[in-house]
């Protein structure tokens, strides 16, 4: 499948035709993954996909901050590479400006099979009624939870609100124990994540089709009074990843919220930040002792959502499709292995298996080497149960505007910090739940 989206003629026809033959023997690929390991890594991808296909790919870093400059450029100057490896956030807007081939991303899903993909990462790239990108990996917010005092406590996972609130009271028992660690430092990305997270696990957000929409108070009061729960049986102070990470290691803590980047450090496999649960930095007794939760609910919201980080490959609209798709059908395909070993602790498969083996890539990824100081797979570190809890929270990813097509807005608002400010507001106890409502449908609707 190649398309022509101009007509030429004569001796332009021609040389186009020439340049198109040259073009079809290198493909040129944009990734943020530019680390050393990890840039060697696919630069092996590349050398696999030539051996077997005779196109060469030439691996180009790109600096992910630079990303939408770079590509905007590019794409004015008719210079766009054959596939770049993106973040969600660019998937519409790339999509609607005409850098991204929709049609082509849409064929190689169709090629692979729509139902092997998480729908989660589809939906959050559907594009008038194709997906702009193809999805390649992510990773999902997690709830991070004593699993061990659980259950001797007799307690339910803390999959939704209430479950946490009946955590708190049976655990927090301070200093000694913390029931949580919440993100409290309004001027930290971490605390605009996790409350995203704890939102949308209630059915909340700040926009809608047509740009922002008011939040329902009672939705909303049902999140503020949460969040003043898990504040409250929190240690005092601002509080961010930091100090969630260093009291859930030491072993004062019963839950927090943090990324899957913990997993590999919570075995005891990166000597910068060990677990201080005992005496062995290297021991992997609190990831034994440990259970995750990615689906999380609010009382007005039973189905829960979980928070999702999805990456992807855009065939662009300068590229030689034939050869820009045979390639990302191989890297999600049958190099999707290797593709996912760059980074196994934060590269969540977005295709489970194939139509034939639909736990193949699953099963592969818990194979995987994961650690900085010391390696061991994911799948030696952590049962089946949780290895399934950790991919199936893809399935149902969301993030604030993305169904509406109002990533962007949903995106300024987060960075706004409004809404860290007038929850801290609120669990200081400056405002009550109706002022706090009132405060961030304020501020919330004068951003553009």
């Amino acid at each position: 499948m190649t398309k022509h989206k101009t007509l030429l003629t004569g001796t332009a026809m021609a040389l186009a035709f020439l340049a198109g033959a040259v073009q079809a023997d290198t493909i040129r690929f944009w990734t943020t993954e530019e680390q050393p390991e990890r840039l060697a890594k696919q630069e092996e991808m590349a050398a696999a996909f030539e051996k077997m296909t005779g196109t060469a790919v030439e691996v180009i870093p790109v600096t992910e901050s630079d990303l939408g400059t770079r590509a905007t450029a590019a794409f004015a100057a008719g210079d766009l590479p054959d596939v770049i490896y993106h973040t969600l956030q660019y998937a519409l807007p790339w999509a609607e400006a005409g850098i991204l081939d929709t049609e082509a991303a849409t064929e190689v899903i169709d090629a692979l099979g729509t139902d092997t993909f998480a729908p989660g990462a589809l939906a959050m790239a559907a594009y008038e009624g194709e997906t702009a990108s193809v999805p390649v990996d992510g990773w999902t917010q997690m709830i991070v939870y004593r699993k061990d005092l659980f259950d001797e406590a007799g307690l339910e996972p803390p999959t939704s609100y209430a479950n946490v609130e009946a955590a708190l009271a049976k655990l927090h028992n301070p200093p000694e124990m913390y029931g949580f660690v919440a993100a409290t430092k309004v001027d930290e990305n971490f605390m605009s994540q996790v409350l995203e997270h704890v939102f949308l696990a209630n059915g909340v957000s700040p926009v809608g089709p047509d740009g922002f929409q008011p939040l329902d108070e009672k939705k909303t009061t049902e999140v503020l009074e949460f969040y003043k729960a898990i504040a409250e049986a929190s240690p005092p102070g601002d509080l961010y990843w930091d100090q969630s990470r260093s009291l859930y290691f030491s072993g004062n803590a019963a839950m927090i919220i943090w990324s899957p980047f913990i997993l590999d450090e919570l075995a005891g496999l990166r000597d910068s930040a060990p677990p201080t649960i005992n005496d062995d930095p290297t021991s992997p007794e609190l990831a034994s002792r440990t259970g995750i939760v990615t689906n999380f609910s609010g009382p007005s919201n039973p189905d829960g959502a979980a928070w999702g980080d999805i990456r992807y490959f855009g065939i662009t609209t300068d590229a030689d499709t034939d050869a820009a798709m045979e390639f990302v059908k191989f890297s999600v395909g049958d190099g999707y292995g290797d593709t996912l070993s760059i980074a196994p602790e934060g590269k969540f498969p977005v295709r489970a298996g194939t139509a034939e083996e639909p736990n193949k890539f699953k099963d592969l990824w818990a194979t995987l080497p994961v650690g900085v100081d010391r390696k061991k797979p994911l799948g030696e570190l952590y049962d089946k149960a949780m290895i399934d809890e950790i991919v199936g929270g893809l399935d149902v990813a969301q993030r604030w505007g993305v169904e509406e097509g109002q990533l962007a807005l949903a995106s300024k608002m987060i960075n706004s910090q409004a809404i860290n400010r007038v929850v801290r507001q609120y669990i200081d106890g400056e405002i009550d739940a109706p002022a706090a409502v009132a405060a961030m449908n304020d501020e919330l609707s004068k951003i553009e």
